[in-house]
């Protein structure tokens, strides 16, 4: 059984109903559809980020409702940890000097440790990795 790990371009995308994605979602088994808890932290920091910026209280509300839709969107889907094995990985990846970002060879050294399958539209970077399975569905 093959997990497909989406990252937070698509998962985004899904959050904001994108057909394609949503329809793809939906023929799948639900426990293989999985994110990663690095982008449950960048969605979170986002969100906190609104909370600290905001200046009326309606920002304030609005940044509210935002970190609790999030916080309700995340325990429906599957976290994938940072594991010791995901850590090992994304050591390895840093050593090769592979001209990714840092997240998102964080969601890759995750996929590795477990021989998932990233779900991105970012072909162009996570296809630098070796032997990451990647996977474009838009």
């Amino acid at each position: 059984m093959s997990l497909w790990i989406f990252d937070t371009d698509c998962l985004t995308l899904f959050q904001h109903g994108q057909r394609q994605l949503v329809e793809r979602v939906a023929r799948l088994p639900r426990e293989q559809v999985t994110t990663t808890i690095v982008t449950l932290e960048e969605q979170v920091r986002g969100r906190f980020n609104l909370v600290r910026r905001a200046e009326t209280v309606e920002q304030l509300v609005n940044a509210y409702q935002r970190l609790q839709e999030a916080i309700v969107f995340f325990q429906r889907f599957q976290v994938l940890e940072f594991s010791l094995l995901a850590g090992t990985h994304y050591r390895s990846l840093k050593e090769q000097k592979l001209r990714v970002g840092s997240r998102d060879l964080r969601i890759a050294a995750i996929a590795l440790s477990i021989n998932g399958i990233v779900v991105t539209r970012n072909k162009k970077d996570f296809s630098q990795v070796p032997g990451l399975q990647i996977e474009d569905w838009l």
